[in-house]
C-alpha cells in the first residue's frame, strides 16, 4: 500500500493551453526534451529537414502547422512522472481542449510577450475558473520585442480577473533580452545558445550586483531592474499557495521557448507547487485517489490512430486506485463487466502497452465501439458515475450527402465513429435516414478536417451545403411534451441527435424565445451532459 501510495503521489497531470501560435506545442517538447523522452526536440514550422513536433501526428496537422487534436504526453522528471495533456490552441477546435481539461488537475497558460491576453487564452481560462484548478502562466517569446511588463500582468488580472505573482522578472526582450532575474535568490539566470534550442542550453545563475562586471548586462539596464524590483516589490501581492491551489493566484514565469531558455526553471518551480491527482466528485460523494478501488472516466475517443488497423482508442484519465492488465472492470454506463483491452500509454502517435497506470495517469483502451465521452469505469463491485462532460452547442451547421452511394456502409461508419470522438456532433431529420445528414460544427474549420478524414481514413467523398441555422437547444423535458406538435417558426428544424433525444434547430435568437412563449411548459437548454 505504501508503494501505491507514493506512486499515486508522484504524479502530476496538467494541460497547457493558449492562443493558437503562443508556443504551446514548442513549450511541450522542451519539457520531453528534459525529461529525456526525446533527444532532439521539434517545431511546428519547420523546415523540411527539421523534426515535426512530437505531439502533432496527424497528417492535416503537419500540413497546416497548428494541433487539431489533444495529445497525451507521459514522461519522469526528478523522481516525478508527469503527464501533460497538449491541446489544440484553434478555436475551431476549443471542444476537445475543454473536454481535455475535465481530465486535467492544473493548467499552465502559454502567453505570447508581444501579444498578451487573447480571445482563446480567455475562453479557455474560464473553462479553468469553473472548475477551480491552479493556473500557471508562462509568458514566452522573451527572445523578441515585448510589451512593457507591468502592462503584460495587468492585462493578466483585468481581463481574466485572477491576480498574478511573477516569480521571475525578466532583462530585456528581443535582442536586448539578458536574462531572468530571480526574487527569491536575487540572482540572474543568464543563458548561452541552444542550437535553436534543440538542446539543453548551459543555464548560469549570476548574483544581480556583478552582471555589469561580467559584461552581462550595461548599467543602464541594471537600474532598470532595480527600479522594477523595488516596485514589484511594493506593489504586487505576496505569494500565498492556499491561492495558487484555489485557481485564484497565478504564479507567472517568464522565458523563451524556442530558445529553452527559463523552461527548466519553470517546470522545477511547478512540480514544487502543484499537488499530486486530487479528489473528483462522483454521485455528489468525493472519490479518494488513494484510498478508493480502480476507477477512470473516458474523456477523449480517437479512431484512426493506426491507419493499418482502423483502431478506436478511448483515452481514459485514471481517478483512483491502480489499474492493473487483465484486470475485470465495470462500465458503469454500459451496465456490464469487461476487461479493457490493450491498455497502453502514448507519446502522441506512438504508444507502448502498460502493465500497471495510478491515480492521475492517462490510458489508451480499445474500443469495440461501447464507450462515450463522459462514462465511468470502476472496479467491480462499485457503482458510481463521475459528473459528465458538458456538451458545448456547435455554432455552424451544415448538410452532408454522400456523392458515390455505393459507399453508404463506409460513410455511416466513418461520420459516427467520427461523432463518437466528440468532433462533430450529427442530426438526422425526424423520419430521415442516415443518407442525409446535418452535421453540426463548434468552428468552420471541423469541416475541412471532416473532409479531408472522410476522404483519407474511410475513402468518402462528400457534399457539404451550409445551413443558415445558428441556435440549437435541447428538449429538456421530452417525455413530457409530444416533440412533432410544437408550435415552432419558420426559421425552425426539428433534428435528433445520436442518442435520438429531440433537438431544435434556430437562425436567429428570436426564434428561440418565440417559440418558449408558443408552447407552454416546453423547457430548452443550451448544452447537454454526455
Amino acid at each position: 500500500m505504501a508503494d501505491y501510495t507514493k506512486e499515486i503521489e508522484r504524479r502530476r497531470t496538467f494541460a497547457i493551453i493558449s492562443h493558437p501560435d503562443a508556443g504551446k506545442t514548442t513549450l511541450t517538447e522542451k519539457f520531453l526534451l528534459y525529461g529525456g523522452a526525446i533527444n532532439q526536440a521539434g517545431s511546428v514550422k519547420g523546415k523540411a529537414t527539421a523534426r515535426h513536433a512530437v505531439s502533432d501526428w496527424m497528417e492535416i496537422e503537419k500540413e497546416r502547422g497548428i494541433s487539431v487534436t489533444s495529445s497525451v504526453l507521459q514522461f519522469h522528471y526528478e523522481g516525478y512522472c508527469i503527464n501533460i495533456l497538449d491541446t489544440p490552441g484553434h478555436q475551431d477546435f476549443s471542444e476537445d481542449t475543454y473536454r481535455t481539461l475535465m481530465a486535467a488537475d492544473s493548467a499552465v497558460m502559454v502567453i505570447d510577450a508581444s501579444k498578451g491576453v487573447e480571445a482563446q487564452t480567455r475562453k479557455l481560462f474560464k473553462v479553468c475558473v469553473m472548475r477551480h484548478i491552479p493556473i500557471f502562466t508562462f509568458i514566452n517569446k522573451m527572445d523578441r520585442d515585448a510589451r512593457d511588463t507591468f502592462d503584460l500582468l495587468d492585462e493578466i488580472e483585468k481581463e481574466l480577473g485572477i491576480a498574478t505573482y511573477p516569480v521571475n522578472w525578466p532583462i530585456g526582450s528581443g535582442k536586448k533580452f539578458r536574462g531572468i532575474y530571480n526574487r527569491e535568490s536575487n540572482q540572474v539566470m543568464t543563458f548561452s545558445d541552444t542550437q535553436k534550442g534543440t538542446h539543453e542550453g548551459q543555464e548560469e545563475n549570476v548574483d544581480a550586483d556583478k552582471l555589469v562586471e561580467r559584461s552581462l548586462a550595461d548599467q543602464e539596464q541594471v537600474d532598470t531592474l532595480g527600479d522594477e524590483i523595488e516596485l514589484l516589490d511594493g506593489a504586487s501581492v505576496s505569494f500565498d499557495q492556499d491561492l495558487v491551489d484555489k485557481g485564484e493566484l497565478t504564479p507567472v514565469f517568464f522565458g523563451s521557448a524556442l530558445t529553452n531558455f527559463g523552461v527548466l526553471t519553470f517546470l522545477e518551480h511547478f512540480l514544487k507547487m502543484t499537488t499530486s491527482p486530487l479528489p473528483r466528485v462522483a454521485d455528489g460523494k468525493e472519490i479518494d485517489p488513494v484510498n478508493a478501488d480502480f476507477s477512470a472516466f473516458v474523456f477523449k475517443i480517437q479512431a484512426n490512430m493506426n491507419k493499418n488497423h482502423r483502431d478506436r482508442i478511448a483515452f481514459m484519465r485514471i481517478c483512483s486506485g491502480k489499474f492493473d492488465a487483465g484486470m475485470e472492470v465495470y462500465h458503469v454506463q454500459g451496465g456490464k463487466k469487461l476487461r479493457l483491452s490493450q491498455p497502453q500509454q502514448m507519446m502522441a502517435d506512438s504508444r507502448h502497452v502498460v502493465q500497471e497506470a495510478y491515480a492521475g495517469d492517462i490510458i489508451g483502451v480499445f474500443d469495440p465501439g461501447i464507450f462515450s465521452i463522459g462514462d465511468t469505469v470502476c472496479a467491480t463491485g462499485d457503482n458510481f458515475q463521475y459528473e459528465g462532460i458538458p456538451t458545448f452547442a456547435p455554432e455552424h451547421f451544415a448538410r452532408v450527402s454522400l456523392i458515390d452511394t455505393m459507399k453508404r456502409k463506409q460513410f455511416v461508419k466513418g461520420i459516427n465513429q467520427i461523432a463518437q470522438e466528440g468532433a462533430i456532433q450529427i442530426f438526422q431529420e425526424l423520419k430521415g435516414g442516415m443518407e442525409e445528414i446535418i452535421v453540426g460544427v463548434v468552428g468552420v474549420l471541423q469541416f475541412d478536417v471532416l473532409k479531408y478524414r472522410l476522404t483519407n481514413e474511410y475513402n468518402v467523398e462528400i457534399r457539404l451545403e451550409t445551413l443558415p441555422y445558428e441556435y440549437i437547444r435541447w428538449i429538456e423535458n421530452k417525455d413530457e411534451v409530444e416533440v412533432d406538435k410544437i408550435v415552432g417558426t419558420s426559421d425552425m428544424k426539428t433534428v435528433m441527435d445520436l442518442k435520438e433525444r429531440p433537438l431544435l434547430l434556430f437562425a436567429n435568437s428570436w426564434s428561440v424565445g418565440m417559440v418558449q412563449e408558443r408552447n407552454e411548459g416546453l423547457r430548452l437548454a443550451e448544452f447537454s451532459k454526455n
